[in-house]
C-alpha cells in the first residue's frame, strides 16, 4: 500500500491509500478519484515531505553502518542533535513537568514547550488526564564532537 498527498481544483488536500502507484494512475485515469469535501475529479498529487530527500552537508546521502561502531557513532550523533534541539526548544521546568503540564491542559496557563522530569506516578496521572507526553532516554556522552 501507498499513501498520496492529493489536492483537488478546489483547493481542499485529502489523502489516498493505494496499492501502489500503477493502481493510482490507472484510478486516475478512468475518473475514480474525487474529492471526498466537494466531489471535485480534477485531482493532483502533492508533493509529500516524506518522499523528499535532502542533502546532507557532503552532498551525499548516509549510508547503512558496516560495523557497530559506526551505528553507535551515527546514534551518538542523532542523539546529540536531538538534544541541542530539546535543550533549545523546550522550557526546563525540571520536576515540575507534571503539575505545569497539567496547568498547561486545563488552561490556567498558556501552551508552551516544556521539558523536566516524572515519576511514575505522575505519567499515570498524566496519562489518566488525556495529556500526550513523551519520554526521551537521558543523554549522558561527553560533550566532545564526533571525529570529522
Amino acid at each position: 500500500m501507498i499513501a498520496f498527498d492529493l489536492c483537488c481544483s478546489q483547493g481542499h488536500s485529502f489523502e489516498g491509500w493505494f496499492e501502489d502507484g500503477a493502481a493510482f494512475d490507472i484510478q486516475m485515469q478512468t475518473g475514480l478519484i474525487n474529492c471526498p469535501i466537494c466531489d471535485d475529479c480534477n485531482v493532483r498529487k502533492l508533493l509529500s515531505p516524506v518522499a523528499i530527500r535532502k542533502s546532507s552537508p557532503s552532498g551525499a546521502f548516509p549510508q547503512i553502518p558496516k560495523s557497530p561502531e559506526e551505528s553507535l557513532k551515527i546514534l551518538e550523533q542523532v542523539g546529540r542533535e536531538l538534544k541541542e534541539f530539546v535543550e533549545k526548544n523546550f522550557e526546563d521546568v525540571g520536576t515540575d513537568f507534571a503539575r505545569e503540564a497539567l496547568k498547561m491542559h486545563y488552561g490556567v496557563e498558556e501552551p508552551r514547550n516544556i521539558r523536566g522530569v516524572s515519576s511514575e506516578n505522575d505519567e499515570e496521572v498524566l496519562k489518566k488526564e488525556g495529556i500526550a507526553f513523551f519520554k526521551l532516554p537521558s543523554f549522558d556522552w561527553p560533550d566532545q564532537e564526533p571525529d570529522e
